[in-house]
């Protein structure tokens, strides 16, 4: 784990991220502003919470971002890393979530956050500490135009950093936001990573900026191309379908959401990710041949754009 760590450059740029983050949420609303509830847990850290509800365009979509610490890794980070349990802690993080109102537009995600942990041997050794995190794209209704568009901006994000970037961060998302007891991804991809620290801290560093000027960008494309398309009962219905997936994904599988419950972390800031609306019709199927189903034979999976 080369280069020393900067958890103040970290940090900066974290927040800075969350500000652009709404500010380009917002730009999407005429009336609708984000909820800033900043928090501060005595033994856990601080943060703010940001939630914007009933938009014209998002339905409900969060920027949170957190700096808190411990006495030892919980289990979702020392599982991956044996050897640093036990040890003291600091994470820094910010997560992005938007649920638009309208089917056609897709929910997306970002989270970037970095960790350090205490070297083992005390103040002659340096910190350990590593990158995670990255972006994907879940909608109700796939358009090829919209998934080209978005793994564009993920090569563009990972190209300055060397030719096999890309292939990895796309493998690792196909593999993370998948529901092994659905058989299904949660949708078309994007990118993933976690435990980076080969480049130095720099570096890493900026990767995680490229990442998280990618996302805001390719994001606001996809959202303006679909906020105004018409919809009906059915289109609602079905996103409520599939709405429940991505909370099945958030409750059962994510490691963020188990992290800052282990780590006692204020739940109404971790669960900001879930939708505002979820259904769950038992066996609830698509018509064979129509849009709905199309999302399941041609953009749920594994698979280049």
């Amino acid at each position: 784990m080369s280069g020393a760590a900067d958890p103040a450059a970290a940090r900066a740029f974290l927040a800075e991220f969350q500000e652009r983050a709404t500010a380009a949420l917002e730009g999407f609303e005429e009336r609708a502003r984000f909820r800033r509830d900043p928090w501060e847990r005595a033994g856990v850290g601080r943060g703010e919470t940001r939630v914007l509800e009933g938009g014209a365009v998002f339905e409900k979509a969060g920027a949170n971002f957190s700096d808190v610490r411990g006495d030892a890794l919980p289990p979702a980070a020392s599982d991956r890393h044996p050897e640093l349990a036990g040890r003291e802690f600091a994470a820094v993080g910010a997560s992005i979530v938007c649920h638009p109102r309208n089917p056609y537009a897709p929910t997306a995600h970002c989270n970037l956050r970095c960790f350090t942990a205490a070297a083992a041997g005390g103040a002659e050794e340096e910190d350990v500490w590593w990158f995670g995190g990255g972006f994907d794209l879940t909608p109700c209704y796939g358009f090829a135009e919209d998934a080209r568009r978005w793994h564009a901006g993920a090569r563009a994000a990972c190209a300055p950093f060397g030719a096999d970037v890309y292939a990895r961060c796309k493998a690792a998302c196909d593999e993370y936001f998948f529901l092994p007891h659905r058989g299904e991804t949660r949708g078309v991809g994007g990118l993933f990573f976690d435990d980076l620290n080969e480049w130095g801290f720099a570096r890493t560093l900026e990767f995680a900026r490229a990442v998280g000027a990618e996302f805001l960008a390719a994001y606001g494309e996809i959202v303006a191309r679909r906020r105004d398309m018409p919809f009906g009962a059915r289109e609602r219905a079905w996103q409520k379908h599939r709405r429940g997936r991505y909370a099945e994904f958030n409750l059962l599988h994510d490691r963020g959401t188990r992290f800052g419950l282990q780590h006692g972390g204020r739940a109404e800031s971790i669960l900001m990710s879930l939708p505002p609306e979820c259904g769950w019709g038992y066996e609830a199927r698509p018509e064979p041949g129509s849009p709905e189903a199309a999302l399941a034979e041609e953009f749920l999976g594994a698979r280049e754009w």
